[in-house]
């Protein structure tokens, strides 16, 4: 059944790989199932691997730490790209990120896209008591996939980093669902992570 508050699912997928990739694969059962075919829900798709973010640079970091209404015209084409991933991210309900562990982290694209919505004074601002994250009231689910490393462990600065890098921004409600170690089992390890799907989406 579908979550009556999921009406609009973001998936941004991160693997480099198409043929042969976990994550995908596992993702598009998720969104498949949390839709359960309501066509009153809205998908949006970011795959990284096809249209990688830029990095940021010095021109980036100048025009993101302008006033709003001062920036030229130069400075709001830079900022174009991150405006346009920001207000996929402030549209949705459901922020699923599918992502594979890279030696240990997340992939460099998936960091890039990271880097440009994560802004002060949109997605988070800082006040007296420390940074408040601004996308409140939406739910995240990451999907991760390994070869060797353990989920949650301490050589695990795939998960955890994106379960900070969400609460920063104002999302606490992070769920995962692990594909984690195939290199020691990789049918139990699938078939344990279709089950976390569907109880998830149940």
């Amino acid at each position: 059944m579908t979550n009556p508050a999921t009406r609009h699912i973001l998936r941004v997928d991160a693997s480099m790989r198409h043929d042969g990739s976990v994550t995908r694969q596992l993702t598009e059962t998720l969104v498949d199932r949390l839709s359960s075919g309501d066509t009153a829900v809205r998908i949006t798709r970011r795959d990284l691997a096809d249209n990688p973010p830029a990095y940021i640079d010095e021109a980036w970091i100048g025009a993101n730490f302008t006033d709003a209404d001062a920036r030229s015209d130069a400075q709001k084409a830079v900022l174009a790209r991150s405006d346009a991933l920001v207000a996929e991210l402030q549209a949705a309900d459901t922020l699923v990120i599918a992502t594979p562990v890279y030696n240990f982290g997340i992939p460099a694209a998936l960091k890039a896209w990271i880097d440009l919505i994560a802004r002060a004074r949109v997605t988070f601002k800082y006040t007296e008591t420390g940074p408040v994250g601004l996308l409140t009231g939406k739910r995240a689910i990451l999907v991760v996939a390994s070869g060797g490393t353990r989920v949650g462990s301490e050589i695990d600065f795939a998960t955890n980093y994106m379960k900070h890098v969400l609460g920063f921004i104002g999302i606490h409600d992070v769920e995962i669902i692990a594909a984690d170690q195939l290199g020691q089992g990789a049918d139990e390890k699938l078939a344990a992570a279709g089950e976390a799907i569907e109880r998830l989406a149940a």
